[in-house]
């Protein structure tokens, strides 16, 4: 009996290609956390992210707001419903922001444990030039070394001299020091960071350092 040898035919190669492109997509996707990430910054580096596969959650004071078809405050970031629609794999989660007295958010409980456990990276993006930013530094250093103590942490800030023209004037004594206070308490405590100072108004080329820096650090 003669044995046939039975070749792959154009489609079956085609269809193996798409499947293994499909599994190295799946292997090769990030689970990035981004804090503060309704600003225009977050709203540039996540689209970047999910057009490239990649899941997103971004942590927000109060995602209804943030996820409105039209935005109704300006006191809370916002994306909107149609960037969430043009983009699947971003998800927003209410969370305290640091403080628990100042909770704005319907669903922050838990965060810490949806969010954190199966991230690669978390990325904080919260601005502000109160005592608020150093509460919100501490929650995600002390949660994600309790959680994933290995996560990329990379802390995102202005730089020296942008704060010294941005910052409110009542502020611009203590912003330097408290910008340097977020990053000592990453650098001191976390095993795996990246501190990075961005152009203000340079929105899409320093969401695109952030990524490059993200996939960097991760070999990706």
């Amino acid at each position: 009996m003669t044995k046939q040898c039975i070749r792959p035919t154009s489609a079956t190669t085609l269809l193996i290609c798409v499947v293994l492109s499909l599994l190295q997509l799946r292997v090769e996707a990030l689970n990035v956390v981004i804090a503060g990430g309704t600003g225009e910054v977050g709203r540039a580096l996540s689209a970047k992210l999910a057009s490239e596969g990649h899941s997103v959650t971004i942590l927000c004071r109060n995602s209804f707001l943030a996820s409105a078809p039209a935005r109704v405050s300006s006191d809370f970031g916002w994306l909107g419903e149609g960037f969430l629609s043009k983009h699947p794999t971003i998800k927003l989660r209410d969370w305290d922001g640091g403080d628990l007295l100042d909770i704005v958010g319907q669903d922050w409980m838990g965060w810490q444990d949806d969010a954190l456990p199966q991230a690669d990276a978390l990325i904080n993006l919260c601005g502000g030039f109160t005592e608020q930013r150093v509460l919100a530094s501490e929650r995600l250093v002390g949660e994600s070394l309790r959680l994933n103590p290995t996560i990329l942490q990379v802390t995102v800030s202005p730089k020296d001299e942008e704060m010294k023209l941005i910052a409110p004037l009542v502020y611009r004594p203590v912003a330097i020091p408290r910008l340097k206070t977020c990053e000592d308490l990453v650098k001191n405590n976390c095993p795996n960071f990246e501190l990075m100072r961005l152009e203000a108004n340079m929105i899409e080329l320093e969401a695109e350092r952030i990524k490059q820096t993200v996939y960097k650090r991760l070999g990706h």
